[in-house]
Order: structure tokens, then C-alpha cells, then sequence
């Protein structure tokens, strides 16, 4: 085998290369000459990808990009080892790929991983309000759900743990970074942001409400942004990209952070949010495939609609302040030509504008107010 290529049982293939940011082409065609030895120098092509906001990514082809073979090659963002468990990311990988929700991964390298190209188009803010997709969405989402920890162990819920570690971040590139060390393209802007005093007891606050309410621990993508959707429509099919954040976490994150993400990302827009309406036609669709991958009674009724839309609703906060937290790290750290500040500044405001409404949330109060909309 060759020396730069390491590989043990049961172990992802790692190629011992380092590919420049800036010049990927030659790093990346060595990295091919080992994947694809095959393939001949001069027919490779590449196309970047530009929805990202963390990382490159570069689908690599011989022909057409929607031939199979197609390898994509992602290289991880400035800093983001900070903030992302990368060998969780591979772990999720093979999971998903083993219980055919995704992509198969091919090898890792010094600073990124290659796996294979998901054929389809990346979804677009229209279609996600389409009800024939924005049920296939859900039957994925209720599919991926339903897969069990390896060897039954019991799973502990992600948000926590990885919140606080956003928060303890933020605290310390605060205290350690001086001013004039900031970009001077996107400047901090503490000012813009509650203080980090404010955060930790809006989170404190947060898990207090939250802990109280049932949602069931799962396996989750927790950052299901339209960009993160192949939707094949020769098959009429949907598959879920990018694990950088995927765990077990509450059911009621994973959707309501899908539902946040209707508002977009370059310019969010919350008037985009989806109207109770689609959202509670979205969450019976998601029910009945989470029951019946589960291998449960099919039967969904209007109650237990009600029920996870208001789970739904109390978790998006958590979303929200979630995400913040993430925007005001990558506006220090990121490389990527993005309005980190403005965004975090977003999502928070959405946070606050909706805690004491979601938070006010009972199933007496939509129950009645249900029943008053029937004719």
C-alpha cells in the first residue's frame, strides 16, 4: 500500500496530504491519484460549491457531475476543529450511509474528508414550501429518527453539552482577544449581541424550560438548512448532507431548527417562517414515518400533532440562541466571506421576540384554538 495512505480494520481510509485553501487543484488530483487511479490527469474537471459559510467543497468528475464515481472533496473551515467533533462527523457518516440516508465516505486527509456525490439538485427556498416535498422531507427526518444507538446504549442529547461549549468559547476568544487582533472586515460587535454575562443566564433560563418537557432523545441532523437537502426529482426522492453536527439530540430541536431555516440564511427573513398550517401538515407526515420506521401503530392523531407542535415551537428557541452562539464564534475565527455578526444578531433578536409566546404554549390553549378554527 502506498505510504501516504493509512487504513485499519474497521477504520476510515486517511490519505496523509494537505490541501491549500487557496490552490486546491494540485492537492486535490493528488489526493484523486490515490481514490481514482483510474481516472486520466487532464479529463478530471471540478466545480466548487459556494452555499457553504464553513467549508470548501469541490465535486471532482470525469464527464458529468451526475455520473456515478463523482467524489466531493470537503475542506474544513478556518478554526472549525474547534467547534466540531470531527471524528463524531465521520462516525455519522457511516451510520447514515449504513441505514441508506447518505452518502458513503471515502477517506479523510489532513484537513478535510471525500466522500461520495449525492445525484440531485440542492433544494431551493421555493420548493421547501411545496407539500410534496416538504413531505419527503419529513418522512426522511422521521426515517433518520427512528435509528437506534449502537448496541441499545442509551443516548444523551447533544444541545447541552455543545451550547455550553459554543458559550465557554465565546467567553474566552473575548477575554483573549484584543481588539485591533479582530478582522477588520467584519468587526466584533459586542455591543450588537447580549453580553456574555446575559447569554449564559438566557441559556441557564433556556435549559430550565426546556428540560421539563418530553421530547425523546434521537438520532438528528440538527442543522437541516435548505442547502443540506438533494432533492432528486427523476426518483422523487430527498437525502440529508453534511454531518458536521449531527448526534442524538431532541426530537423537537431537529425540526424546529429545520423550521427556522424556511427564513434563510444570506438574508434571514422570519415572515418565511412556516405558518402553523404547513407546519402542523409537515409534522403529520413526519409522525406517521417515525412510526412506522419505529414499527409502531401507524395511526397519527390531531393531539399528538398538537402535542409536537408545541414541542416544536419551545425547541426553535433553542435553535435560535443555538445558532447565535455559533455566529459569534465564526465571526471571530472564519475565513469565509460572511456577515457572522449580522446573523447571530438574527437569530437572537427571533429568540427573544418569540421566548414568552412559545414559552406560553399549551395544549388546552391550541386545543381550544383549534377547535375554534373548524367550521
Amino acid at each position: 500500500m502506498d505510504s501516504g495512505l493509512t487504513q485499519s480494520k474497521n477504520q476510515l481510509l486517511h490519505v496523509d496530504i494537505y490541501i491549500d485553501e487557496h490552490e486546491p487543484r494540485i492537492g486535490i488530483l493528488d489526493l484523486l491519484s490515490r481514490l481514482r487511479p483510474h481516472w486520466k490527469m487532464q479529463d478530471i474537471q471540478m466545480k466548487a460549491f459556494t452555499e457553504g459559510i464553513t467549508n470548501q467543497l469541490i465535486g471532482c468528475f470525469v464527464g458529468s457531475l451526475q455520473e456515478p464515481g463523482c467524489v466531493l472533496v470537503r475542506l474544513y473551515g478556518r478554526m472549525t476543529e474547534l467547534y466540531v467533533n470531527r471524528d463524531q462527523e465521520v462516525e455519522m457518516f457511516q451510520v447514515f450511509h449504513a441505514h441508506g440516508c447518505g452518502p458513503e465516505i471515502y477517506c479523510s486527509f489532513q484537513n478535510g474528508i471525500c466522500y461520495e456525490f449525492v445525484r440531485g439538485a440542492v433544494l431551493d427556498d421555493e420548493l421547501l414550501r411545496q407539500p410534496s416535498i416538504y413531505r419527503l422531507i419529513a418522512a426522511e427526518m422521521g426515517k433518520i429518527h427512528s435509528i437506534q444507538p449502537k448496541r441499545g446504549l442509551p443516548a444523551e442529547p447533544l444541545l447541552w453539552t455543545k451550547m455550553s461549549h459554543f458559550l465557554k468559547l465565546v467567553q474566552t476568544n473575548i477575554n483573549n482577544s484584543p481588539a485591533e487582533q479582530r478582522s477588520a472586515k467584519r468587526p466584533a460587535a459586542p455591543q450588537e449581541v447580549p453580553s456574555c454575562e446575559a447569554l449564559s443566564a438566557e441559556m441557564d433560563s433556556l435549559k430550565r424550560h426546556l428540560s421539563q418537557i418530553d421530547s425523546p432523545t434521537v438520532l438528528c441532523h440538527n442543522d437541516l438548512l435548505t442547502k443540506n437537502i438533494i432533492y432528486n426529482h427523476k426518483e422523487g426522492t430527498v437525502k440529508f448532507i453534511d454531518y458536521e453536527y449531527a448526534d442524538y439530540n431532541y426530537q423537537a430541536f431537529d425540526i424546529g431548527n429545520h423550521f427556522n431555516e424556511f427564513a434563510g440564511v444570506t438574508d434571514v427573513d422570519y415572515s418565511l417562517y412556516p405558518s402553523r398550517e404547513l407546519q402542523r401538515d409537515w409534522l403529520a407526515a413526519y409522525l406517521e414515518s417515525y412510526k412506522h420506521s419505529s414499527g409502531c401503530e401507524v395511526t397519527v392523531t390531531e393531539a399528538e400533532v398538537t402535542q409536537l407542535y408545541i414541542q416544536v415551537c419551545k425547541f426553535s428557541l433553542a435553535s435560535n440562541f443555538f445558532w447565535g452562539l455559533w455566529a459569534i464564534l465564526q465571526s471571530r475565527y472564519s475565513s469565509i466571506d460572511f456577515d457572522f455578526q449580522r446573523y447571530a444578531k438574527a437569530r437572537l433578536n427571533y429568540y427573544f421576540e418569540k421566548k414568552e409566546e412559545y414559552f406560553g404554549l399549551t395544549m388546552s390553549q391550541l386545543t381550544c384554538s383549534t377547535c375554534e378554527e373548524k367550521p
